[in-house]
């Protein structure tokens, strides 16, 4: 009887390692290779990206999403070599998956802000809506990209202060140093001056502005004017707009508004500060009666 057990066991091994064996042997070269070919394939393609993107910030959320895609991918093959090599050796695959299922809704219950954070994360790198070095406001804060994640994205304001802001959070993003940027100037002057005049005016020292080596290779274009935009209560607002360099608007913006100051000073054009004029109004007959101001000696009237 013991022959006979042996011999049915050695029967039955030598029938598994035909078969069965033979696809658990097969599936496991066929990961090995899968997986060798993902990393060359990735190697090579990060090869081929770093040579021919232009900016470091590029290199790096191409780098991003490569790893993402590698890791991915990676997964979905150990996953399902994983799975075909446990149903070659026997196990029944019905109950592992009915409890990878429950198991994976209650990750997915407790963990569900961390899974959005990814997958908002994704596609801002996908899109490209933000990069490293923009200047950006999101989700109510606003400050200088220092490093896009795929969890979370880091923001230095102009006091030095760091935000990290999960993705999950961002329902929009203003990128004000995409591609280019613009600083909007409003500038008020008296309902006394011409406006033709400080228009003209304005365009001069941008033009001058644009031949400053100092400035001129931050400026693209001349300056835009967009003309009267409101009376305001006490000025006439004047918009225009200068096209820069990304990031370079509001050192353009400063110098500007401190030339405007220095030349409406020379010419001699108001630049209203907040005031009222109080009119008394006059009587049909007669004249009015004098206004006592308090704190005057004696009680000074004032003529009207």
């Amino acid at each position: 009887m013991p022959i006979s057990y042996f011999a049915q066991f050695i029967d039955r091994s030598v029938e598994w390692v035909s078969t069965s064996g033979l696809r658990v042997v097969v599936i496991g070269i066929a990961m090995v290779v899968l997986l060798a070919v993902l990393k060359r394939a990735m190697a090579r393609f990060r090869q081929l990206y770093e040579g021919t993107l232009p900016s470091p910030a590029q290199v790096k959320r191409a780098d991003t999403l490569t790893h993402v895609v590698g890791d991915v991918a990676r997964v979905v093959i150990l996953a399902v070599g994983g799975m075909m090599l446990l149903s070659e050796v026997g196990v029944n695959l019905g109950p592992l998956l009915a409890a990878a299922g429950l198991g994976g809704l209650a990750i997915g219950f407790g963990g569900q802000s961390l899974v959005k954070d990814v997958i908002s994360g994704f596609f801002i790198l996908l899109e490209d809506s933000i990069r490293v070095g923009d200047v950006v406001e999101v989700a109510g804060v606003g400050g200088v990209v220092e490093e896009v994640k795929l969890r979370t994205i880091t923001l230095r304001d102009l006091s030095g202060n760091v935000h990290i802001v999960p993705n999950g959070v961002i329902d929009k993003v203003k990128n004000m140093t995409k591609l280019y940027s613009y600083y909007l100037f409003d500038v008020g002057v008296a309902y006394r001056e011409d406006v033709d005049e400080v228009m003209a005016l304005l365009k001069s020292i941008a033009e001058e502005l644009r031949t400053d080596p100092a400035f001129k290779e931050d400026i693209l274009e001349p300056l835009e004017m967009l003309g009267v935009d409101q009376f305001a209560d006490s000025a006439v607002i004047i918009k225009c707009r200068i096209k820069t360099e990304p990031i370079k608007q509001w050192r353009i913006g400063r110098e500007m508004n401190r030339r405007i100051k220095k030349t409406f000073d020379a010419k001699g054009i108001e630049i209203p500060f907040p005031h009222q004029t109080i009119y008394w109004g006059e009587p049909k007959q007669g004249t009015p009666p004098p206004v006592y101001v308090a704190g005057l000696q004696s009680s000074q009237p004032v003529s009207r």
